[in-house]
């Protein structure tokens, strides 16, 4: 029995990795479950999986989680803030842990899974964008397994060879092709998304997701971020990545080799998938999800991404080729963005404008050899920056 501890188990990718944990009941057993403060749904996961540790970010949801758990027979130990969230990470019985946080608040316990050795199922994309070297340093010297979640970088994993971390170039790879749905508002006239609403935002048209990723692939910052993670993950540029947009979302993306080979991985748009795929790795087993159908499917489709529509993706491009802490930066400021626009503090358009002033108005600095605790300072000052931006020029 391989015991996992699932950060973020109330989210969409939690759940999803506990629908595929409870088909494989004799293979796995979940030690440990974290949210932010969803109490309800995480009590309700705790008396149905039985872990023995779980942990909320925030200490008074945590207090509310004790009281409603305190009868339960067997109740987990409660633990609470990052600081828990870091020994949920780190439990002895947790052979894998999937990194399921979203956003920055993930980046400490992802980062202790990777430094204790674990199976890493990496589902939050911030832990490279942040802190690239950092974090592919600790799976070095850890021995730690790093394995891609999110559906695109699973797809390119599959679609390479081993040894490919020695870089593409010497397994042959010309280029990755990255894949993008567009989101809701790729046929919409660009003087139109001044009028996008938040609810029109996280109506993403493929995929369930949560309110702040579904804003990120309406703005294809998503993608954006997957750039750079995808630099990481492969040991490459990003003159060596292309996003297509492909409306369907069936192809989940491709390696392009130096021969004329593109491989390609397809199936249906299904989180459960690629999460499967990590907990079985190297072998396969069943996801609950649907064998693709190519005839009900019909036809794939593919263009290029707008630029004028997706300014968010180009501002992604330039902080990859720029480097150092540019990255950190645009994560940053493209997470108090969002908020703001779910808040009703800038229009739709305003996440790119807030985005590329605190890029333009942050002096970029090398990041190397800088620790965690120096990465999340810089991390802090493009907040404070991106804020102080939209207070200054609102909408």
């Amino acid at each position: 029995m391989i015991g996992v501890a699932v950060l973020g188990s109330t989210g969409s990718i939690g759940l999803s990795t506990l629908d595929v944990l409870a088909r494989h009941p004799e293979r796995f057993r979940v030690v440990a479950l974290t949210a932010h403060r969803n109490v309800e749904r995480l009590a309700e996961q705790c008396r149905r999986y039985r872990p023995q540790v779980a942990a909320m970010a925030d200490p008074d949801a945590a207090a509310r989680l004790a009281s409603l758990l305190g009868g339960m027979p067997g109740a987990p130990e409660i633990l609470s803030g990052v600081e828990g969230l870091e020994q949920v990470a780190v439990l002895p019985e947790a052979g894998y842990v999937m990194a399921a946080i979203v956003g920055a608040a993930g980046l400490r316990p992802s980062l202790a899974a990777a430094r204790a050795g674990k199976r890493v199922l990496l589902a939050n994309k911030e832990s490279l964008v942040m802190a690239g070297a950092l974090f592919m340093d600790a799976v070095a010297d850890s021995g730690a397994e790093l394995l891609p979640i999110d559906s695109e970088h699973n797809a390119i994993f599959q679609c390479l060879p081993g040894g490919f971390r020695a870089g593409l170039a010497k397994v042959g790879v010309e280029q990755i092709l990255l894949t993008a749905s567009g989101g809701p508002f790729r046929d919409w006239p660009t003087d139109r998304l001044a009028t996008v609403t938040p609810a029109q935002a996280c109506a993403h048209p493929v995929w369930s997701m949560g309110q702040k990723i579904s804003v990120d692939s309406a703005t294809l910052m998503n993608k954006g971020l997957e750039v750079i993670e995808a630099c990481w993950l492969f040991g490459t540029g990003p003159e060596r990545i292309t996003v297509v947009v492909h409306p369907q979302s069936t192809i989940h993306s491709l390696v392009q080799y130096k021969d004329g080979s593109v491989l390609a991985e397809l199936g249906n748009p299904d989180m459960r998938t690629p999460i499967a795929h990590a907990l079985a790795w190297p072998e396969r087993f069943d996801s609950g999800v649907a064998p693709l159908d190519l005839v009900a499917v019909g036809r794939l489709d593919f263009q290029a991404p707008d630029p004028a529509r997706f300014p968010c993706l180009q501002l992604a491009f330039e902080a990859a080729r720029a480097g150092g802490s540019a990255p950190l930066v645009l994560n940053a400021a493209n997470e108090v963005a969002v908020a703001a626009f779910l808040e009703g503090r800038v229009d739709f358009p305003g996440i790119a404008r807030v985005v590329a002033e605190t890029l333009q108005s942050t002096a970029i600095q090398s990041v190397e050899g800088q620790g965690l605790e120096a990465l999340i300072a810089l991390d802090q000052q493009a907040r404070a920056t991106a804020e102080q931006i939209i207070v200054d020029v609102p909408g």
